[in-house]
């Protein structure tokens, strides 16, 4: 496959700058003739994956962390549409958290990811389509790869990613949820699934998840699969500071499913709006772009994964 690899060159800690000479040159001796790009600032990654696929390449290969993912996931769609659905989507993780190659139990050695993107092995790939307001106030549409939330999760991935992230990506999770908990006060949002009955439902969080983990190895979806064509919704009711410092080992380990303010459900699409007391905001892939209302839609197969 004609390949380009969109590059962020901030990723871990900035070593994927510094050490560009000599990923390129691994890559190079892995994959023969490759394009490149760098970003340089917010949705770069998008831009330069729409254009690598409007020249022809038929695999775009994500340098980075989940960020970055995201972003070269909205780069393979146009006006509501795949540029290329049989283009492929491929990954070198280079980021803090790591949370989508988790669940394919992906490593973070370069000569693995050069194995499945030298490999000629893809699979369907769904992609989760999120309309809501932007921090701008104004009605957004941006597309994810991994798991899109609100609540106290929003929270914790603003805590983060002020921070400098040194302590690394799990501490710098726990010490985020633990601020984003003392911050945070439960949220009363209505919920309509699949253009079902409306429900209000107190929300510590609600995580809609086409991967298995966010929060830097968080299990919160212990059963979602990529490309089984539905989402799988955790909803966490009625959790305080307290529950996470005496059971936070359930949620890394995925026993959280059986607590008594655990709720799990399937879906295709699912709608939620805040009622009145204030803001609900969005964590989409680690990133914070706006809140509620919004509208999340899985896409089936949209793209394809290269996968080992």
């Amino acid at each position: 496959m004609k390949t380009f690899l969109v590059v962020n060159p901030r990723s871990a800690n900035g070593q994927t700058g510094k050490r560009w000479a000599e990923i390129s040159a691994q890559v190079g001796k892995a994959l023969g003739e490759f394009g490149h790009g760098f970003t340089q600032g917010g949705m770069d990654a998008a831009r330069i994956t729409r254009q690598a696929l409007l020249d022809g390449y038929e695999c775009v290969v994500a340098v980075g962390g989940d960020g970055t993912l995201n972003e070269v996931t909205n780069g393979f769609f146009e006006n509501g549409r795949a540029i290329n659905p049989n283009a492929a989507l491929g990954l070198i993780p280079r980021g803090t958290g790591g949370d989508f190659r988790r669940t394919f139990g992906w490593d973070l050695e370069l000569e693995s990811s050069l194995e499945r993107l030298r490999s000629g092995t893809t699979e369907p790939f769904d992609v989760g389509q999120l309309e809501f307001v932007g921090n701008d106030g104004q009605p957004a549409t941006r597309y994810f790869a991994n798991i899109a939330s609100f609540g106290v999760s929003a929270v914790v991935a603003q805590e983060v990613n002020r921070s400098s992230k040194a302590l690394g990506g799990h501490l710098s999770f726990m010490w985020g949820t633990l601020k984003g908990l003392v911050k945070y006060s439960e949220r009363q949002v209505r919920l309509s699934v699949d253009g079902g009955p409306e429900e209000v439902v107190s929300v510590t969080a609600v995580a809609v998840a086409n991967g298995r983990y966010f929060g830097s190895g968080m299990f919160v979806a212990p059963d979602a699969v990529t490309h089984d064509g539905l989402f799988d919704v955790t909803i966490w009711s009625g959790y305080g500071l307290s529950d996470f410092v005496l059971k936070s080992k359930g949620v890394y380990n995925g026993s959280h499913v059986n607590w008594k303010g655990t709720r799990r459900l399937r879906c295709r699409t699912l709608r939620a709006e805040p009622l009145e007391g204030g803001d609900v905001f969005l964590d989409v892939d680690g990133e914070t772009p706006g809140r509620l209302p919004c509208t999340m839609t899985l896409l089936p197969g949209a793209i394809r994964l290269k996968v080992s």
